[in-house]
């Protein structure tokens, strides 16, 4: 369940600290009743980030598979072993 807390309570710094690493998920900061930020620990940002990233890695690979711009893998291995005579 998400965490919310009014922008009032950003005053207690360390215990926000602390429900962000505790919680593990970003932590929802409302203003007069609605949203207004997101805040989250530097571990979970990257973490996110780094989720992110794979999907738009595997997005832009089915495109390229869809695309027809694949590769023989037998063929491209055979070429590097040549290449670098290994």
């Amino acid at each position: 369940m998400p965490h919310i807390i009014p922008i009032k309570d950003l005053k207690n710094t360390a215990e926000i600290s602390e429900l962000c690493h505790v919680a593990e998920e970003p932590i929802y900061i409302t203003k007069n009743g609605y949203g207004d930020m997101v805040i989250m620990s530097v571990e979970v940002y990257e973490t996110t980030m780094k989720r992110l990233n794979m999907y738009r890695e595997l997005e832009l690979s089915e495109r390229q598979i869809e695309s027809g711009k694949t590769k023989d893998s037998k063929q491209s291995l055979g070429k590097l072993r040549e290449k670098y005579e290994i």
